[in-house]
């Protein structure tokens, strides 16, 4: 009999009840030290104060409006993006999917209206992870997640991640434009140097091509910046936010400048809840922390302190973890084990990971973790790597008895 939810999860066998800080708490009062944050969602950790109270006031106002009228949180939040960022315009929507399909169609229309209809195509990386609808799994191009939803949507040319000249030859008359993800998440936190992205926005300049990142996961602070791609200079053209923009209320965004929305007019494109009341409120609420003068240069702080521990647990435990990779927040164990052994040796020791492609446990701390969340880690992370190996050293000495 098929489970009441679509079993569509492997869901771990926990029930938390509630949440403080990077801290998550079961009904009989265990403690588990946080460092998934729902997958890069919760950048202000569980509960935070300044979230619930905006919350719970605009929830004894208005929890939703049609778009046909003006929302005024929707419209402070996009001003406050805008000042904040590269562009000039934001649709908002309800996840990151959702805020890649605005940038796709954004891109597509901006050659239609400019007179070149032709350039549909779109040059996406190998590795990528872009959502689950089916405009996005083609873009990401990922056989696993396409299988047995063909055809696949055309449109999209993938080439590898890093390869500066795969791009260049990839390059023809249907091309409109580049989409990358600054750092590969659930692509193995694989990050794109910052002179690699500085060539991408050469080449679209050169080409007539509109620059589309994907900042869904590494966004709103997670690297150390307010978006990743202020790491090496450059400016999109379209850009999708995300995850931690509402720091566990579901909100999107699509950003862009002026000229490459210039197909987007009324009736183009549209959502029922997105830009609701409750997900602005909650939203400009997130950017109140996140913009405060040091948060971002105490990420940055924080997250080279986690770093130096990690290595210190790579030189500890060779035979368990091969790299340490990431930026800021956003960080990964490449493992020689199984990834799925350590991260569920993690959850023994009461700390959350999840996983990535290339063998990596990725780590992704709400932003607020201070050193006694790192010391946390540290420990927990260090007594799975020891369990780990004394059943290698066991299974070795089975192995050799035999």
């Amino acid at each position: 009999m098929i489970d009441p939810i679509l079993p569509t999860y492997n869901r771990v066998n926990l029930v938390f009840e509630r949440g403080e800080g990077a801290w998550l708490i079961t009904k009989d009062g265990d403690r588990y030290l946080d460092f998934t944050a729902g997958i890069a969602v919760n950048v202000l950790g569980h509960a935070h104060p300044h979230l619930v109270a905006a919350l719970t006031e605009q929830a004894g106002k208005l929890w939703h409006l049609s778009n046909v009228f003006r929302i005024e949180g929707g419209e402070r939040l996009a001003e406050r993006l805008i000042a904040a960022t590269f562009a000039d315009t934001v649709f908002f929507t309800n996840s990151g999917a959702e805020a890649l399909e605005c940038s796709i169609k954004m891109a597509r229309r901006y050659h239609y209206v400019t007179g070149t209809p032709e350039r549909t195509r779109i040059i996406a990386f190998n590795g990528a992870f872009h959502g689950r609808t089916l405009a996005t799994i083609a873009a990401a191009g990922n056989p696993k997640y396409m299988e047995g939803f063909g055809p696949s949507m055309p449109g999209f040319d993938h080439v590898p991640f890093g390869d500066i000249a795969a791009v260049k030859a990839a390059i023809g008359p249907e091309t409109g434009a580049i989409l990358i993800e600054p750092v590969q998440g659930e692509g193995g936190v694989r990050g794109a140097s910052p002179a690699f992205l500085r060539e991408l926005r050469a080449l679209c300049d050169e080409n007539g091509l509109l620059l589309i990142l994907d900042e869904v996961q590494c966004g709103v602070g997670r690297t150390g910046k307010l978006f990743a791609h202020e790491w090496a200079g450059i400016t999109p053209d379209i850009m999708a936010v995300a995850k931690g923009i509402g720091g566990g209320f579901p909100v999107g965004a699509c950003l862009a400048t002026e000229a490459a929305a210039k197909g987007m007019t009324v009736g183009t494109h549209g959502s029922t809840y997105g830009g609701n009341p409750l997900a602005m409120a909650v939203a400009n609420a997130v950017l109140d922390v996140v913009t405060e003068e040091g948060f971002i240069a105490r990420v940055q702080q924080v997250s080279g302190r986690l770093r130096q521990r990690l290595a210190e647990l790579q030189d500890r435990h060779p035979s368990v973890i091969a790299e340490v990779r990431g930026e800021g927040l956003l960080l990964g164990l490449r493992t020689v084990v199984p990834n799925t052994d350590l991260i569920a040796a993690m959850r023994e020791e009461h700390v959350l990971s999840v996983g990535a492609s290339d063998n990596v446990v990725r780590l992704l701390p709400p932003l607020i973790i201070g050193e006694a969340e790192i010391d946390a880690a540290f420990a927990g992370i260090d007594a799975a790597c020891t369990k780990i190996e004394a059943r290698l050293k066991a299974a070795t000495s089975e192995g050799a008895a035999a």
